[in-house]
């Protein structure tokens, strides 16, 4: 009986203890100022590409000969590694418009 009295007491204390820890963070970001350039299906980009990037990180790919090899291989790596919800329709227009604007 009193261990079952202690245990309960232990258990309403971490409850307790984690209740007042897990107290929701808020932050506030800052605005976005980088944007795509204009150029062919650029609102197929907006779509595909923003939700999780900013332009910021094409616009830091490093100068390649092959534009339109290297765009393919980084959408296929974005769809294939990091799972981005590309629709097969829209992989050539992204290509196409990575490889004329940047």
């Amino acid at each position: 009986m009193q261990r079952t009295i202690l245990l309960a007491v232990t258990l309403a204390l971490a409850t307790g203890l984690t209740a007042v820890t897990a107290a929701p963070v808020n932050y506030q970001l800052p605005d976005e100022v980088a944007a795509f350039k204009a150029g062919p299906n650029l609102e197929i980009v907006q779509a595909n590409c923003s939700a999780c990037h900013s332009a910021d990180y094409v616009k830091t790919q490093p100068p390649m000969k092959d534009k339109k090899g290297f765009w393919q291989a980084e959408v296929t790596k974005m769809i294939k590694v990091y799972g981005a919800p590309i629709d097969d329709a829209d992989v050539g227009k992204i290509v196409d418009y990575l490889a004329a604007t940047y």
